[in-house]
This record gives structure tokens, C-alpha cells and sequence, in this order.
């Protein structure tokens, strides 16, 4: 998925790109296509149904599976674990949420950050598989999401132009700190703390946290990194401002004279 999203992006820049893989596809065989796609910063809304198995193939282990975990086919799985949240920000990602599949009001809400986003926006979604991943010592089950869910902040969305009336500030904000993080487009999300003091804004703190999490074995769930919106692929790579599938054949295709004199200058 990565390289043909990338592909996708690069021929139409003018598409608001969002896609959907899996732990699989991200962090075990697309897992050198998902690190360069956030190095480059694709404009895309990068979206990861985590279950930590193989479903479609009866279940092996994923890269995102727990160590020392144990599945009823394939036996005890030995290896850590990678935390595709963690990846995603230390390859550059200028976006990165976790959230649960359980939990859709929370989801809703980072997938609406996500989409007016300018970069690489990854949600890493855990996604319980109940036919193979759904026992509940699994931090990919149901049953573990539902109880351990740690939640970082409370979460509304503001779209771009809204004017809040008055009336409408109420105590709702009054407890805890509250941060309004801005899109590219003018909308913008705001976080009310919760129990951890985390400010999203803070590569610094979102990989700590995200390591304690490991340690302790702690199910985090919100937006964990948000960055400034920098250049994104196609500002790098100086496209044209007409999309590329708009450009005439002329426009994209050499002449044979051009072609000719290029040959000849290898000779």
C-alpha cells in the first residue's frame, strides 16, 4: 500500500489521499515501504488496522504481536514486538494517533485531524481479530482494550471558520489544561488533559511516553505526536502546480530529437 499511495500522490497531488493497511502489511512486509513513505512526508491520512496477527492466513504472528504471547496453532511467540507509533515518529512522521476500534467517538475525532493534516498522518487503530487474536491477555483483544484503555487527553473537534459562541463555553474545560493544536487548514483539535500531563507538540515526550508504555505494558491511546506542517513530497521533489494526469503527452514526453541527442551523449 505505501508505494502505490506514494505513486498516487506523486500523479495527482490535488487527491486527498487516505488509506487503510494492516500490521502485516505496515510492520513485516511493507515495513521498508511505510519507513520511507513517512521519511518522504506523502501527504496521506496513513491508516492501520492493528490486530497483531495474520488473520487472512489463519492467524501467524505479526510484528506487532506481544512477546510471549501464545496462539493455539502456531505456539509461543519469542520476539519483541515493534511499535509502528513509535516508528512513524522517529522516521519523521508529522502526525501519529493510536486509538481503538472500541472506542469510536475517539476514533472519529483523530481520523477528522487526520484528514486536514498537511503530511504524513498515521493512526495506528488496535483492531481486535476475534477469530484469532481475541483472548483476553492479548493487548490486540477486546476484552484487554476495554479495561486498559488509557486514554491521554479528551478530544473535540474544531472545523476551520467555526466561531464558538459564547454560550457555549461552559465548565466542561474548566478542569485540567486544555491545548488547541491547529491544522494546516485552520481547524483544529483540542486536548483536555487527563491523568498524564502529555503535550503532543513534544517529540521528546511522545517517544518517552511511548517507551514507558512498553516497559509497564500500558494500552495509550490519542494524538501522540503533531509537528508543523513542513514540505511535503511533491514541495521536495518541485512538481508542477498542474497535477501530472492533467499534463499533455508533449508536456510529459520527450521528442525523438531530445531523445536522440541524449543517446548520442553517451557515446
Amino acid at each position: 500500500m505505501p508505494s502505490v499511495t506514494t505513486g498516487v500522490v506523486l500523479a495527482n497531488h490535488q487527491l486527498k489521499a487516505i488509506a487503510v493497511s494492516g500490521d502485516g502489511d505496515t510492520g513485516n512486509i511493507g515495513f521498508g515501504q511505510f519507513k520511507h513513505l513517512v521519511r518522504r512526508n506523502v501527504p496521506m491520512v496513513y491508516i492501520i488496522e492493528n490486530n497483531g496477527v495474520y488473520g487472512l492466513t489463519k492467524g501467524q504472528f505479526s510484528a506487532t504481536s506481544d512477546e510471549g504471547q501464545r496462539l493455539k496453532y502456531y505456539g509461543l511467540n519469542e520476539l519483541p514486538s515493534i511499535d509502528l507509533c513509535l516508528e512513524a515518529i522517529i522516521g519523521g512522521a508529522t502526525f501519529v494517533a493510536r486509538s481503538f476500534s472500541g472506542d469510536a467517538k475517539q476514533v472519529q475525532t483523530l481520523l477528522k485531524a487526520a484528514v486536514s493534516h498537511r503530511g504524513t498522518a498515521i493512526i495506528d487503530i488496535i483492531s481486535p481479530c476475534v477469530t484469532f487474536n481475541n483472548a483476553p491477555d492479548s493487548n490486540k483483544s477486546y476484552p484487554y482494550g476495554k479495561e486498559h484503555e488509557i486514554p491521554l487527553h479528551e478530544y473535540d473537534f474544531i472545523p476551520a471558520g467555526y466561531v464558538q459562541p459564547y454560550e457555549e463555553i461552559t465548565a466542561d474545560y474548566e478542569e485540567g489544561q486544555t491545548i488547541d493544536v491547529e491544522m494546516h487548514d485552520g481547524s483544529r483539535i483540542r486536548l483536555k488533559k487527563l491523568d498524564k500531563g502529555h503535550d503532543p507538540r513534544s517529540r521528546h515526550q511522545a517517544i518517552t511516553i511511548l517507551e514507558q508504555a512498553q516497559r509497564e505494558q500500558l494500552f495509550l491511546t490519542g494524538l501522540l505526536y503533531y509537528e508543523e506542517p513542513r514540505q511535503v513530497l511533491g514541495e521536495t521533489l518541485q512538481l508542477t502546480d498542474t497535477p501530472l494526469t492533467d499534463l499533455p503527452k508533449e508536456k510529459l514526453r520527450p521528442s525523438k530529437d531530445t531523445l536522440d541527442k541524449l543517446m548520442q551523449s553517451f557515446m
